[in-house]
């Protein structure tokens, strides 16, 4: 799932969880998203529900897009796993070692937003350089 679309993503999320809610057999990707998902209870109502393929979520409502929130915990163990960019592993440990392993990675899902935006904003690759530099700085706070 190099680039997928807005509703693959949500097909992936939803699927998992209702493959898990049936006790069916996941891939290992799914086992990971499932890991987050089972974190987030307060999603579990959007991922049963068909209605959630087709659902907006606006800033302007208050309302976290569950699928949005979930993708970059998604993204985040994947860049910890394989530690790239390098040393973001040690840097979440450090955060891990402040609070626990999922404030950890909301702290660094908003260096990561932080960077998307930049490059969203601006039309630019994400810059990875600065993605690390923010995650360190929070972690040496």
């Amino acid at each position: 799932m190099f680039n997928p679309s807005r509703d693959q993503v949500r097909e992936f999320f939803i699927e998992t969880w209702r493959k898990h809610r049936a006790a069916e057999v996941l891939t290992p990707l799914e086992v990971m998203a499932l890991d987050w998902i089972i974190e987030h209870p307060e999603y579990h109502g959007d991922l049963e529900h068909p209605e959630a393929m087709t659902a907006e979520y606006p800033v302007e409502k208050g309302r976290t897009n569950p699928f949005l929130h979930l993708s970059m915990h998604l993204a985040i163990a994947e860049q910890l796993s394989i530690d790239h960019p390098r040393g973001i592993r040690a840097a979440y440990q450090r955060l891990v070692a402040r609070s626990d392993a999922h404030q950890a990675a909301h702290d660094i899902m908003d260096c990561l937003g932080q960077v998307v935006w930049e490059s969203q904003r601006l039309g630019t690759p994400l810059d990875s350089d600065t993605y690390i530099e923010l995650i360190r700085q929070r972690a040496e706070r």
